[in-house]
């Protein structure tokens, strides 16, 4: 900002002068005395130039706050506006709790690169038929897909559990269809639980003309956790140290399913495919492209999956058009 000094007027009682010329110290003030000799002789300004400079300059000095106000009101009419959407993004977000929970795109970014020796020479599922856990015991923890042919074909919840059992179920005990357990809806146009429970007949069975759909969520509810595990027992082909969690996850719908995606989870996964086919696929991580291979894979009612999710990406689907499809998943490990 350009301030007017002047010799002569230092010599009057101006006191504004005299503060500006104290402010500035002696060394400043008198190369800005040099500056305005060297402008007067050039003949192109003159001393009421250079006054009526200094006079606009304080000016501004002294009304700063017609700039601040005016900047001060921009910010408050921006906040004002974006508030309420800001309000309503997070709203959303936070109401299809199967999103930020995940956090997965931070995850995937920051995720270690893969080994690729996990999919070398690896071009499809081991397929075992019902064993021991003895029999199982050499590829307990192996990175290949395994099925197991029959494995859970002798449960109860392969006969008993559907989605009519699951709705009187979570609507008989208190407090079950609202608790804030993960919740999957995929492809579906379901937000909740509660909306997949509420869904009419005719949907839920797929009648002629009704959208197909598929969600997933965790059975973490205590007491609907117990009831469930009545119906299936604890795979008997796993080793007998292995930890499991306190919680399982439930697929179930028509025709559609997941998207291709790694799972950020501690364990292996088991999957229990009690009604309906299931097509999987999996493939390498990214960095492992040019040593390993895509492939895909198909289970029938009554087989065991076994998947490490955390290196493989996996996505499947209900091939079967209008076919009910229904799975048991945990961990293991």
């Amino acid at each position: 900002m350009f301030l007017f000094w002047n010799r002569s007027s230092a010599r009057n009682t101006n006191s504004t002068a005299q503060r500006t010329r104290a402010a500035l110290g002696e060394d400043f003030a008198r190369k800005l005395d040099a500056l305005h000799d060297d402008a007067l002789r050039t003949g192109l300004v003159t001393t009421s130039d250079l006054q009526e400079a200094y006079r606009k300059s304080r000016e501004a000095d002294l009304n700063p706050n017609k700039i601040n106000l005016w900047y001060v009101l921009g910010i408050l009419t921006f906040i004002m506006v974006l508030t309420p959407l800001f309000y309503e993004v997070i709203t959303f977000l936070l109401g299809v709790r199967c999103f930020l929970p995940n956090n997965y795109i931070v995850s995937e970014a920051t995720r270690p690169i893969s080994d690729c020796g996990f999919c070398k020479d690896v071009s499809g599922p081991k397929i075992l038929q019902n064993l021991t856990r003895e029999k199982f015991a050499p590829y307990a923890y192996s990175s290949q897909p395994i099925i197991i042919k029959n494995a859970v074909a002798h449960w109860k919840a392969k006969t008993v559990l559907n989605f009519e059992y699951l709705k009187d179920l979570y609507e008989r005990i208190p407090g079950a269809v609202d608790e804030l357990c993960p919740f999957l809806q995929f492809r579906s146009d379901f937000k909740s639980l509660r909306d997949v429970f509420s869904m009419s007949k005719a949907r839920s069975n797929l009648s002629n003309g009704q959208a197909p759909w598929y969600v997933g969520w965790s059975n973490c509810h205590p007491i609907v956790l117990e009831e469930l595990r009545k119906l299936y027992p604890r795979p008997h082909f796993l080793p007998i140290d292995a930890e499991m969690p306190n919680t399982d996850y439930i697929f179930i719908g028509y025709e559609q399913g997941d998207f291709m995606h790694l799972d950020y989870i501690p364990r292996l996964v088991w999957q229990a495919q009690l009604q309906g086919n299931k097509s999987w696929i999996v493939a390498p991580t990214p960095e492992c492209d040019h040593v390993c291979q895509s492939f895909s894979f198909y289970v029938e009612p009554g087989d065991a999956v076994l998947v490490d999710t955390r290196i493989w990406y996996h996505g499947s689907s209900i091939p079967n058009k209008g076919q009910f499809g229904i799975t048991i998943q945990s961990e293991y490990g």
